[in-house]
């Protein structure tokens, strides 16, 4: 009783939290700070990744007097004040109406077909990446492809060494598939083909059914496995189960990464087109080596507003996604 009229109680403010004079609790952080838990691998982490910029500076060749240097700062006001300036406002200064028949004929003869080139070639290597995985993703999911899917504790570690087999080889396939770079697929591919679009369309393919099918075989070993299991003993086939009841289940979290994945599609089309495939990057790698960076900023700007307009797109089918889920 003494405590609740202002006596000597409990509340001495030796803790980390006392009583304050309304009532509410007021947290003494020096006393939190002090027995918070700390992390020795945090730290360690820290220093090492000090470490590693202090070693990435001294080993690697930066001068950092050479970037300020004063050659360094008239080539950038020489870009910025007049290599950058479309070339028919070069003398006369800024005109609407010029500007506007300049851009208008780069994009009539080159831009719309970069523009064209490049979202084709995304469209279609998502598509392709997105059936290879849905194939690949079950057959990677150890708690489907097993003697008894679904299954718990001991019954679901005895998968089989047939099973285990497959697992294990796909897993690795999309750990191959996924580990080469996009860039690195569409030189084998040149090589193969020649210029045209097909290595950029299956060079993102491929690294990119990597990518969808391991997820794809997460989002599976990720679901609840009762109703599945309940699906299963009410003598439903793997097949049916597939179809009927998993497929659906994990295709809100597919189609999330399935998107995402179009962003990055869009973006390396238009990098890939570097290699000769005739999309924006080959506008933007023709217009360099001929010094017109005029027309390769146009360029790039297209670029940037067909990635914005993926982002966009990508963005608002995710949203719809998630509420729906």
């Amino acid at each position: 009783m003494s405590a609740a009229h202002g006596g000597s109680g409990s509340s001495s403010g030796a803790g980390p939290a006392s009583v304050g004079p309304r009532g509410g609790v007021a947290l003494d952080l020096a006393a939190l700070r002090r027995t918070k838990p700390t992390s020795r691998l945090l730290r360690l982490s820290i220093v090492l990744l000090g470490l590693l910029v202090v070693w990435a500076w001294t080993a690697g060749d930066f001068d950092f007097g050479d970037l300020v240097s004063e050659r360094r700062a008239e080539n950038v006001r020489r870009f910025l004040g007049e290599e950058i300036t479309p070339y028919p406002l070069r003398e006369t200064g800024f005109d609407q109406a010029a500007f506007v028949e300049w851009a208008k004929t780069l994009w009539d003869e080159r831009g719309r077909r970069g523009v064209a080139a490049t979202l084709s070639i995304a469209v279609l290597a998502i598509a392709l990446a997105g059936a290879m995985a849905l194939l690949l993703a079950p057959l990677a999911a150890r708690n489907l492809a097993t003697a008894r899917p679904f299954e718990f504790g001991a019954a679901r570690a005895a998968r089989g060494p047939g099973w285990r087999a497959l697992t294990t080889a796909v897993r690795a396939l999309l750990v191959l598939l996924r580990a080469i770079p996009e860039y690195v697929w569409a030189f084998l591919f040149l090589a193969m083909l020649g210029p045209s679009a097909w290595p950029a369309v299956l060079a993102l393919a491929i690294h990119n059914s990597g990518i969808l099918g391991k997820l794809g075989a997460e989002t599976i070993e990720n679901l609840e496995a009762r109703p599945l299991v309940a699906l299963r003993d009410a003598g439903a086939t793997r097949r049916g189960a597939w179809i009927t009841a998993i497929l659906p289940l994990s295709l809100a979290r597919f189609l999330l990464y399935f998107f995402y994945r179009f962003e990055t599609c869009v973006r390396e089309a238009t990098v890939l087109g570097m290699l000769g495939v005739v999309s924006l990057g080959y506008w933007i790698q023709d217009a360099r080596s001929k010094h017109y960076y005029d027309e390769m900023l146009f360029f790039v700007a297209l670029g940037a507003a067909i990635v914005l307009l993926g982002d966009l797109v990508s963005a608002a089918a995710r949203a719809v996604l998630r509420r729906a889920r």
